[in-house]
């Protein structure tokens, strides 16, 4: 069965760091992409960055040098360093075992989703 749990979401001035964590309790987690997506309210989902199997990165324009993607595999998880945060960096975060949002939503399932607001 499908599961994914995000984590790390808060409340942050502008300007300010996050990290969220995407756990992922599968074997050969290792072998999938994975991907951070994002919704805002009144918006749709979009993708905002992406780490494949073999390590490489993707990001949208929008967060560019000031989001980072990682993953340890060993502990099935990824992160996303969010720095220098913009109110427009508000949205509901949501991982999934895709790097588009086509693929991702034939899955079916999405995670719960961690709530990051960028507000003073």
């Amino acid at each position: 069965q499908l599961q994914i749990v995000e984590s790390g979401g808060a409340l942050v001035q502008p300007g300010g760091s996050l990290r969220l964590s995407c756990a992922a309790p599968t074997a050969h987690f290792g072998g999938y992409d994975i991907g951070w997506f994002r919704q805002a309210p009144g918006k749709e989902r979009e993708v905002v960055s992406c780490i494949r199997h073999s390590g490489t990165t993707e990001y949208v324009d929008s967060v560019k040098g000031r989001f980072t993607i990682s993953r340890e595999n060993a502990k099935n998880t990824v992160y996303l360093h969010m720095d220098n945060l913009k109110p427009e960096d508000t949205a509901r975060y949501f991982c999934h075992y895709a790097c588009t949002l086509h693929v991702a939503t034939m899955y079916n399932y999405w995670g719960p989703g961690t709530q990051v607001t960028v507000s003073s």
